[in-house]
């Protein structure tokens, strides 16, 4: 049975099957660009206001999306479970920062060659 066979309904078991969805380098890769510059343009947004507040679902989402579009080839979770997508961008963004998702991947199956943010 796989991951989307049955509704997931704790978050202990999206993470795994998040990180699963999230194989490839190159997808956490352009996640990690799109989730680095919706910190930036929440900077810019907070300083200038204006229509920077527009672009911090577009970076984070734009670069999201064509990652699972284009390099992974599946649906985004964050049209199935959005919540815990958006905690996961983030949560896969600063441990990939600090070195430790390595073991996050491993223990979800998934070969832990993980591309770091930056």
């Amino acid at each position: 049975m796989s991951d989307m066979d049955r509704p997931i309904t704790r978050y202990v078991d999206f993470w795994p099957h998040y990180l699963r969805e999230h194989a490839r380098p190159a997808t956490r890769r352009l996640h990690y660009i799109g989730t680095a510059l919706t910190f930036l343009f929440a900077a810019l947004a907070i300083l200038w206001g204006g229509w920077w507040w527009l672009a911090i679902p577009l970076a984070g989402y734009g670069f999201a999306w064509a990652a699972h579009f284009m390099v992974e080839r599946n649906r985004p979770a964050t049209f199935t479970y959005p919540v815990w997508s958006l905690v996961s961008d983030y949560r896969m963004f600063f441990l990939a920062l600090s070195g430790e998702l390595d073991a996050h991947l491993a223990r979800a199956g998934v070969d832990g060659r993980a591309a770091k943010p930056g």
